[in-house]
């Protein structure tokens, strides 16, 4: 029997993260390949993922690549696991995290809005899991993790994002349905749903400084969560230590959705 630090590292593992440029996703970046991953950074802004996939690369020792990609697109989506499986040698798991929001009134909203949020958030999860796992059915497996949010549970205040929230919850309804359809074919599927996070956008933004005040206000704990609070979830459901782990939402808020 092995260890449970054995089943935790992922040395070995490859595996790619969407939105992996900048934020929550840099940071999953750094901590998977902390515990031992060799990890693509995926997302639209190729000189910003390869700045940050350096910078990782440095500081971790592991091979950290960028790769551009637009996950509305199918066919970018399949160059890109082309291109992952080329460069990497393989897909383990696909970190799946790429993500918008528009704080819009929903009677204001317009379809253009609306089917950007969608189309990102819900469906641009939908080819990467679709594409990734094609990949893990044809050889043995692996583990897919789709970032949704508290929003899939409560309707957030006081900003408005009816597009937002609906998109995460279809998000964690998705997965569910693929981890059933999948889970016989040794292709787990899980999401994580992050609270607030300090992100340094978040951090740095003029405009959300008065709602980070209430939303202080309103939190168990009185802050926000903190980036590298997400990388223990990551790594867990990257690794072989959530083999029975599938169809499941993990809610890293600091119990904001409890009260």
């Amino acid at each position: 029997m092995t260890t449970i630090n054995e089943r935790l590292s992922l040395a070995g593992k490859k595996i790619y993260v969407t939105g992996g440029a900048q934020g929550l996703g840099k940071s999953m970046v750094l901590g998977l390949a902390e515990a031992g991953a060799d990890v693509a950074i995926v997302d639209i802004q190729l000189e910003k993922a390869e700045e940050s996939a350096k910078e990782i690369a440095e500081a971790t020792g592991r091979k950290i690549i960028a790769v551009k990609a637009d996950v509305t697109d199918p066919a970018s989506v399949n160059e890109m696991i082309e291109t992952i499986v080329s460069e990497l040698g393989g897909l383990d798991v696909a970190f799946n995290n790429a993500g918008m929001v528009i704080n819009t009134p929903a009677e204001e909203t317009t379809l253009e809005q609306w089917q950007k949020v969608i189309n990102l958030n819900l469906t641009g999860v939908f080819l990467t899991s679709q594409a990734a796992g094609k990949y893990m059915m044809a050889h043995g497996g692996g583990s897919i993790i789709n970032t949704a949010s508290m929003s899939a549970h409560i309707v957030n205040r006081p900003q408005p994002q009816a597009s937002y929230n609906a998109s995460k919850a279809g998000v964690i309804q998705l997965s569910k349905s693929l981890a059933i359809e999948w889970a016989d074919k040794g292709v787990r599927v899980n999401t994580v749903s992050p609270g607030y996070m300090a992100t340094d956008l978040t951090q740095n933004s003029e405009a959300l400084k008065p709602l980070i005040k209430i939303w202080n206000d309103w939190a168990p704990m009185g802050r926000m969560g903190n980036p590298d609070e997400l990388q223990g979830i990551a790594v867990y459901l990257a690794s072989d230590a959530s083999s029975f782990a599938t169809g499941a939402d993990f809610s890293i808020d600091g119990a904001f959705t409890a009260w």
